[in-house]
């Protein structure tokens, strides 16, 4: 019970201990004063309410937290990385902009890549978002023997990329595609469909052995490129191509043949999370459709890169 009602309950009582007349007056006042109540308790509710044009869309832990936890694994500029203890790229701007649309901030973690999504599967992130390819090996949850690892994980899609080689500046194994690698050691960050492109192509060279060495992250597998233990790298062309023009001023990595392999880069979103999925596929189509997803792209120069509509597990 609050002061206000308090004092008005008390006002009432003792208008009523006078005569009839008054008591009419005080049955009012009473009423009056639970008109108070039930309008303080509805403007409580309202401030629960968003302005946001998807708000409604999003389950009701969304709505009470305003914030959805994001796992990612910020070593993948341009896509996301940290810059003065913020993780920065294109991922979070996309991010940020449908938070707009949803009412919430997308908070960002910083994991490694091969433990994102037990982490969403865990509970201990609500989205992965960390230049993640679509695939049905991930989406079923397998392996890539196709053994089955997990349940498995549903994707937003809302971004498209291929895969490009980056080697040493000036190319010395002149590397111009994968099949140029037969024979040599390559480096790549572990847990990655970059991995699985190796393994593929380690079958196809055959007694022509191609040796792959795994990483924890992707700027180990590049610093093994860059001392001579391995000929090339493989990652996002968005990634290749940043990371040939700002490491070393330019001056330490090249990007080797053409992009191969496009295909989309997803939201992905525990299978049991039906609603927030649906809500995240609304809002990449919301950001399409009013600009703010291409201001994103041709801010970080990646405008090639765009998707024209957003689409649940279209990965192959």
């Amino acid at each position: 019970m609050t002061a206000s009602t308090t004092r008005c309950k008390t006002a009432a009582k003792s208008r009523i201990a006078a005569v009839g007349a008054i008591a009419v007056a005080g049955t009012m006042l009473l009423t009056a004063c639970g008109d108070q109540t039930s309008s303080g308790t509805k403007d409580s509710d309202t401030t629960k309410s968003s302005s946001a044009p998807l708000f409604a869309k999003l389950p009701k832990k969304y709505q009470d937290s305003r914030v959805i936890k994001v796992g990612t694994d910020a070593s993948y500029a341009p896509m996301e990385y940290e810059e003065g203890g913020k993780i920065v790229g294109i991922d979070p701007d996309i991010a940020a902009a449908l938070g707009k649309e949803l009412g919430v901030k997308f908070e960002f973690t910083n994991g490694t890549f091969d433990g994102l999504i037990s982490s969403l599967n865990t509970g201990r992130q609500d989205v992965v978002m960390s230049a993640m390819s679509d695939t049905k090996a991930r989406q079923q949850g397998l392996d890539d023997k196709g053994k089955k690892v997990g349940k498995g994980v549903d994707f937003v899609d809302y971004f498209t990329s291929g895969v490009s080689l980056l080697v040493k500046k000036g190319n010395p194994e002149k590397i111009t595609s994968l099949d140029d690698l037969c024979g040599t050691t390559v480096a790549v960050q572990r847990g990655t469909i970059y991995e699985d492109t190796f393994k593929a192509q380690a079958k196809k060279c055959g007694s022509d052995k191609l040796k792959i060495e795994p990483f924890d992250t992707d700027a180990e597998a590049q610093n093994r490129v860059k001392i001579g233990g391995a000929v090339a790298d493989l990652n996002d062309y968005p990634v290749a191509a940043h990371i040939a023009k700002t490491a070393g001023g330019g001056n330490t990595f090249e990007v080797a043949g053409d992009q191969t392999d496009a295909g989309p880069f997803g939201i992905a979103v525990d299978k049991d999370n039906a609603q927030l999925r649906d809500a995240l596929k609304e809002a990449v189509a919301s950001i399409i459709k009013n600009g703010e997803y291409a201001k994103v792209l041709e801010k970080w120069d990646v405008k090639n890169s765009a998707v024209t509509e957003a689409a649940i597990n279209a990965g192959k």
